[in-house]
């Protein structure tokens, strides 16, 4: 069974950083696509940034570009963000995400089939 598990939320100031993890089990993911979404209150779940099986091609979010690192290491089937200069805007729930077929990386939500549960990230001004 695939299970994702997202770590390293928090309370952090404007400006401030936070590395968030995404722990995959239940098989190797050294091919498959990897992203994180965000979802803040009363809006819909967002592409936050995405990195193929190999690591070597990445994604953004235009407004995260730059502040925002996206990296994975396969050996230890875990996926990470790292989040610099963080924005009041960057507050809502993280979630990791994997997409079960071998494809091409892709910002579409309907892309990716196994999820985490969240991790709630809060940015004060």
């Amino acid at each position: 069974q695939v299970q994702l598990v997202e770590s390293g939320g928090g309370l952090v100031q404007a400006g401030g950083s936070l590395r968030l993890s995404c722990a995959a089990s239940g098989r190797t993911f050294s091919r498959n696509s990897m992203a994180w979404f965000r979802q803040a209150p009363g809006k819909e779940r967002q592409f936050v940034a995405g990195i193929g099986g190999s690591g070597t091609n990445t994604y953004y979010l235009a407004s995260v570009k730059g502040r925002f690192t996206i990296s994975r290491d396969n050996a230890k089937n875990t996926m990470y963000l790292q989040m610099n200069s963080l924005k009041p805007e960057d507050t809502a729930v993280y979630y990791c995400a994997a997409d079960l077929d071998v494809g091409v990386l892709s910002p579409g939500f309907g892309n990716y089939d196994a999820w985490g549960q969240g991790t709630q990230v809060t940015v004060s001004s």
